[in-house]
């Protein structure tokens, strides 16, 4: 191996150990005190829950992890949104699981929180997975009551989601192992099982100090929706158990029994390991995001036995298109060239940019995999569509178009991996998280925005430059530098992985060696959802 492979790799070694340290730190919730005072009431943690729960801890796809990350910090912070959510399989069966963290700030609701639970119902719905709901919360954080309260996709949109999961035919099973408050008691009521923890459970629309002050009714919280009360006198749940380990023993009983699901039929043959070193994509993919390298060297470190079998290879080649394997399951390939190109009319291409004739390719090749129904992966490292008076004339909006609506109009599952730069336009075309990617992740090299920080930090110095001006202030060489600095690493933060996927942009930054493992749990997941709406783009510009 080259020295520029060595030094790619020791590079990619400490990002990925800067994300296996920030996950271990997320994954302590509130904190190791806040763990223990869980323990000492009985209660499991909700990771502990979960990993009771499920099959295999390790075979758990987490969503969200990141969730919060560096938000609230007026308030305290609120790791991983206060909620752990993701997709396992628990007696066989794949579900998305959800599990309140009470060890923050007693699993009460932040804005953020509800964004991560309606990811969660939306993951099920769009999947027809079954869902379970470990209920321990706290109900709506008060202070921010008007960020989470009244707008459509706030608190009040997972029991809209409740009812219409229902109605799909969706199992929704609910276990009270903790506080449920509020508005939050219709969540498990309205699930289809309900069950409960005895004495560390509790369910009421309004606890005891609410109904001193509202009622004038003095009664303690056990009497009024504890377990008892609820499973012997108002049938509000179904079953009550004596601990944790019991309610989750259940709700395993009652997996153990659903029915099979009607499949959707996506192809998959034995599973096969890549032939090439998986390891060696972190000594392939440079750091430096201005770097240029093969995009197939990575591709084939993804598929299976590394076969990948290209689509007009030699046409568009900004863009790399093709079919390959991936845990077996069969995919559909789009990912962006990072390597300077040549056209057969001695044209060259930039490496990560999209190009009238790679958007051209990429449309139909989308096109035909809605045709032969074969899931589609996309491999972000975009700066965006080629710009100035030849990509102009030669038509390049209208050969995005083209693009973005056979993507946006796909009937077969995405899913969109940001490996690198990810800007503007680009993201869109790719399919970015407004194009419904059934899943997407970040790896620990990826940048998304606008634009890239030295072009954004540099506009929007001139912006702020001309306003001074513009007042009658004078602005010095020095200033200049100064603003600069701020200015760029202030939009180098926002560009962050990490800042993406606290705000729910991107469901998480992972390992690139966990990339296979999310894509085929991800196609495991949309085989529960036959595909019922024909393929159909509309108008496309030619």
């Amino acid at each position: 191996m080259n020295l520029e492979f060595n030094k790619n790799e020791d590079e990619y070694k400490q990002l990925v150990s800067q994300l296996k340290n920030k996950l271990k730190k997320v994954k302590l919730g509130g904190g190791e005190k806040k763990i223990e005072a869980q323990h000492a009431k009985g209660k499991l943690t909700a990771r502990e829950r979960i990993d009771y729960l499920v099959d295999d801890p390790k075979d758990f796809v987490e969503v969200g992890a990141f969730v919060g990350d560096g938000m609230y910090a007026e308030q305290g912070g609120c790791p991983s949104g206060g909620v752990v959510m993701g997709i396992g399989h628990v007696q066989g069966r794949q579900c998305v699981v959800v599990a309140n963290d009470a060890t923050v700030k007693a699993g009460a609701w932040f804005p953020i929180t509800a964004k991560k639970n309606l990811r969660a119902q939306e993951i099920a719905m769009e999947n027809r997975l079954p869902i379970i709901y470990l209920v321990d919360s706290a109900g709506v954080y008060l202070p921010m009551q008007n960020e989470i309260f009244p707008d459509k996709e706030h608190f009040g949109r997972q029991f809209r989601n409740n009812a219409k999961m229902s109605s799909m035919g969706i199992v929704q099973v609910a276990a009270i192992m903790g506080s449920c408050v509020a508005g939050g008691a219709y969540l498990p009521i309205m699930s289809d099982e309900a069950m409960i923890v005895d004495k560390t459970g509790s369910i009421f629309l309004a606890g005891s100090y609410l109904v001193k002050a509202a009622i004038g009714e003095t009664i303690d919280n056990e009497t009024l929706g504890g377990a008892t009360t609820h499973c012997e006198i108002s049938g509000v749940t179904d079953n009550k158990y004596d601990t944790d380990q019991d309610c989750l023993e259940a709700i395993k009983k009652i997996f153990d029994k659903i029915g099979d699901f009607d499949k959707a039929g996506f192809n998959r043959e034995e599973p096969k390991k890549p032939k090439l070193d998986e390891k060696e994509i972190y000594g392939l993919l440079p750091v430096d995001r201005v770097k240029p390298y093969e995009m197939r060297d990575i591709i084939k470190r993804m598929t299976d036995d590394s076969e990948f079998e290209e689509y007009k290879a030699d046409y568009g080649q900004s863009i790399i298109c093709g079919y390959g394997r991936v845990d077996g399951w069969a995919v559909g390939i789009v990912a962006n060239q990072r390597k300077v190109v040549k056209t057969k009319k001695g044209e060259m291409q930039m490496g990560g940019v999209i190009y009238s004739d790679s958007a051209d390719k990429s449309a139909r090749f989308i096109m035909n995999c809605n045709q032969r129904k074969i899931p589609l992966v996309f491999l972000h490292d975009v700066s965006g569509f080629m710009v100035g008076s030849k990509s102009e004339h030669g038509g390049i909006i209208k050969d995005g178009a083209k693009m973005v609506n056979a993507m946006a109009n796909s009937v077969v599952p995405k899913f969109t991996f940001i490996l690198g730069n990810s800007y503007g336009a680009g993201n869109y075309a790719m399919c970015g998280k407004a194009y419904d990617p059934r899943l997407i992740y970040a790896w620990p090299t990826s940048q998304l925005a606008v634009m890239s920080g030295a072009s954004a930090s540099k506009t929007l110095l001139q912006i702020k430059i001309s306003a001074m001006k513009a007042k009658g202030q004078e602005v010095s060489e020095e200033d200049q530098k100064k603003f600069l600095a701020e200015i760029t690493d202030k939009y180098n933060e926002e560009l962050s992985p990490y800042y993406a996927a606290s705000r729910l942009w991107v469901d998480g930054v992972i390992d690139p060696l966990e990339t296979r493992k999310i894509i085929s749990s991800g196609i495991e997941a949309a085989n529960h959802a036959p595909i019922e709406k024909p393929f159909n783009v509309g108008v496309i510009q030619t």
